[in-house]
């Protein structure tokens, strides 16, 4: 769970360096939490730490406490481009090769040059052919520096866990090569495999032998490559798994045009501030929130939402940063900078939730947090058991090895956060944003999703559906005149005919005497005509009345809930028009996606029984709530959970958002309102309801490779460590073996990457 801000205090995230595997972690974030008034979670994954801290606590403090631990602890840089406190806080190595992770880099400097020396002596204990007069010292000049200097972080690791009486994977990986090693040296100097001539060969179980005659250098050393090779591709593969949250960082502008007294100057985007007009020309990204003053254009903002289709902008209308103007230039009012605009809102959920710990990763982290004391227990009770059987000490030592290479619980570790960095970072780039971890919990359980209209399923614009014209009156010149006449209106409906009539017949005439009659319509002149647009009452006071059939299609358009405005000139009735709020194109098909994946749909709207239940038949919903005050849709959520529904609620507005927070599951549009926002646990950054369904098919599909990552890595560790024990693994294939594992966690969690929208389907 994601480490929420009580009232009083403040977050501080810190970087941590030094983590080897999920005991580190957890180890950390032991004693951070000890602290008092401290509360910290801390993510191997991520390498990070997310701590809530009194509001005058010192960083400092938390800092050295972390130092004291064995670990270094650094407050990350904001990044630039306006993004607030959010980064990486490692360094920013979009490609995952190192080349500006110091970590990283040492590690591939250590696996090369170890991989160089080892390779000889694997071979030479491998293949008795190989191994002429002298080749054990040989192997030994080119062991040492293997295991000493190559698994040197190993070491350090164990001494520092070592002083501060706790026990990690290092633990085990360094006891397991140095007892090699130091085996071998005895058996070397002091016993018989010093000799010239000695021959071994590669065996895969435990032979009887008096031990010293058998050296383990090949073990050693092999044991340090695989497990370097593991932890480099590991760390890269985390980095990769990362990669998402960096993109979506670096969309952001260093720099923009703004206006000076009628001039254009370029200033950092960082100094840009509310109220700034800046320029944005064709071709580039818009530099932060604004409304644009000047100038039309098609924005695409396919980078940020996912949506290909360009958006048609012109003065009045909202703009977000980072997305691009394709077309003309444009003058924009800067609204929200910083920290505050959209990009840095959506790259702070989405490291919020790469950062938080989903309740099956806390158990996961209890495990490997004894798991480490209870192998060294097992491996000293296999070392005392063969022994006790009496069989030969390097037998016994052999297999005590392989337990302590082979249980080494970084897949454990890397199971859940791996999983969570790639899903949440491929959410991300298809506009889905997913608050917490705990989210993918819920979205397995939900069962019913209620949907608000406005917004939600229908576009929350007046839109003109139909014209219906009187006997020889063309349809063209009957929207062309109430377009006029309603263009010089700002009421929703009027700008919505007014709309229609500019597409369909182009520029409008300019109207003269118009008048506006409060709660009944609009008259004046257009083309030499004496226009009335308005309710049928206003046209019967002017002694004007539909046909038969005209008022038939009012009725009847009226019904389905629209609303029809009369149109009459020069004393002759002419037509009506049909306005309403349209469905959303794509709303059928998300409502089939989402019965497809188990869940009930519920239409839930304030407008009246007819409207709902039409817009319901429309796009494949039976159940429809309708007539609902906005304060009562809480208790329409509330119910459908006292019948025993696990409830998901999907909205927009202010009115929605205490059913969002109400509800199991809540998912805010993302073209809505920012209370509402707040309010959900995941937030759609496209106004298309389909986006809802990618959000609940990738929150479980990261939560179904949550669980297989698991029950790989519980499952490798419950058959490895009995087979170890019982010498049937030698030491080095346990190395190998135990690398892999970590490897195949994190593939597994990659293919997340490939996660595709059903828009795109």
């Amino acid at each position: 769970m994601s480490v929420r801000a009580p009232s009083g205090g403040k977050d501080v995230e810190l970087a941590i360096g030094g983590m080897t595997c999920a005991s580190c972690a957890n180890r950390i974030e032991r004693k951070l939490n000890r602290l008092d008034g401290v509360e910290a979670t801390v993510n191997y994954a991520t390498e990070k730490a997310k701590v809530h801290v009194p509001e005058a606590y010192d960083t400092q403090q938390l800092i050295n406490e972390v130092q004291q631990t064995g670990y270094s602890a650094t407050v990350p840089q904001a990044p630039a481009g306006g993004a607030g406190t959010v980064g990486e806080g490692n360094g920013d190595d979009p490609d995952g090769d190192g080349g500006s992770d110091p970590e990283l880099t040492s590690l591939r400097q250590r696996l090369i040059g170890s991989a160089v020396l080892a390779v000889p002596v694997i071979a030479m204990a491998m293949a008795p052919a190989l191994q002429f007069t002298y080749w054990q010292w040989a192997s030994l000049v080119l062991a040492a520096p293997v295991i000493l200097w190559g698994a040197f972080p190993f070491h350090r690791a164990a001494w520092m866990n070592l002083k501060h009486g706790t026990a990690t994977m290092d633990t085990l990986i360094s006891m397991g090569t140095l007892t090699a090693f130091l085996w071998s040296l005895y058996a070397l100097f002091l016993g018989t495999a010093g000799t010239p001539g000695m021959k071994h060969g590669f065996e895969f179980t435990i032979a009887p032998s008096d031990g010293a005659a058998n050296i383990y250098l090949e073990v050693g050393a092999g044991v340090t490559v695989f497990i370097l090779a593991g932890r480099y591709f590991e760390k890269r593969s985390k980095r990769q798994a990362g990669a998402a949250l960096r993109a979506l960082l670096e969309l952001g502008v260093k720099d923009v045009a703004v206006m000076r007294d009628g001039a254009e100057v370029r200033i950092p985007v960082a100094d840009l501030a509310v109220g700034d007009e800046f320029v944005v020309r064709p071709g580039e990204k818009i530099a932060t929130d604004g409304v644009v003053t000047a100038g039309s254009s098609a924005i695409d903002a396919s980078m940020l939402t996912g949506e290909s289709v360009p958006v048609e902008v012109s003065a009045g209308d909202t703009v977000t940063g980072a997305t691009v103007n394709s077309g003309g230039r444009l003058v924009v009012r800067a609204t929200r900078v910083g920290a505050d605009t959209q990009l840095a809102q959506m790259a702070r959920l989405v490291e919020d939730a790469q950062t938080g710990k989903a309740e099956v990763q806390r158990l996961a982290d209890r495990v490997s947090g004894v798991f480490v004391p209870i192998v060294i227990a097992i491996a000293i009770i296999t070392l005392g058991g063969w022994l006790g059987a009496g069989f030969p000490i390097a037998a016994a030592f052999t297999a005590a090895v392989a337990v302590l290479v082979i249980a080494c619980p970084c897949a454990l570790g890397l199971a859940t956060p791996t999983a969570l960095l790639v899903g949440t970072g491929r959410g991300a780039q298809m506009g889905v944003l997913i608050k917490g971890p705990e989210v993918l919990e819920s979205t397995r359980k939900v069962d019913t999703i209620v949907l608000d209209k406005t917004g939600t399923v229908t576009t929350g614009k007046m839109t003109l559906v139909e014209v219906i014209a009187e006997d020889g009156v063309d349809e063209h010149e009957l929207l062309r005149l109430a377009g006029a006449l309603e263009n010089a209106s700002e009421h929703p409906i009027a700008q919505a005919i007014a709309t229609a009539a500019t597409e369909a017949t182009g520029a409008l005439p300019a109207p003269e005497g118009f008048a506006n009659i409060e709660g009944q319509g609009v008259q004046g002149a257009v083309d030499g005509h004496a226009v009335i647009v308005g309710r049928e009452s206003l046209l019967a006071d002017w002694a004007v009345s539909l046909s038969a059939d005209t008022a038939a299609g009012k009725a009847r358009a009226e019904a389905e809930g629209k609303t029809v405005v009369a149109v009459s000139w020069d004393g002759h009735p002419k037509g009506v028009l049909v306005v309403a709020d349209t469905v959303k194109p794509t709303s059928a098909q998300a409502i089939h996606e989402l019965r497809a994946l188990g869940l009930t749909p519920v239409l839930l709207t304030g407008d009246n029984t007819a409207v709902a239940q039409q817009i319901g038949a429309e796009i494949g919903i039976d159940e429809v709530i309708a007539e609902v005050m906005p304060q009562d849709k809480v208790a329409v959520v509330t119910r459908l959970q006292e019948q025993g529904k696990v409830v998901a609620m999907v909205g927009d507005g202010v009115n929605d958002a205490p059913a969002l927070a109400q509800a199991d599951l809540g998912l805010a549009m993302g073209t809505g309102t920012d209370v509402a926002i707040e309010a959900s646990d995941i937030t759609l950054v496209r106004g298309d309801l389909r986006s809802a369904v990618d959000a609940i098919r990738l929150s479980r599909k990261t939560l179904s490779t949550i669980k297989t990552n698991l029950f790989w890595a519980f499952a490798y560790n419950t058959a490895a460590i009995p087979v170890a024990a019982a010498g049937m693994l030698n030491p080095m294939l346990a190395g190998a073996a135990m690398a892999l594992s970590s490897v195949f966690v994190v593939g597994n969690s990659l293919r997340l990457r490939g996660f595709r929208s059903i828009s795109t389907d």
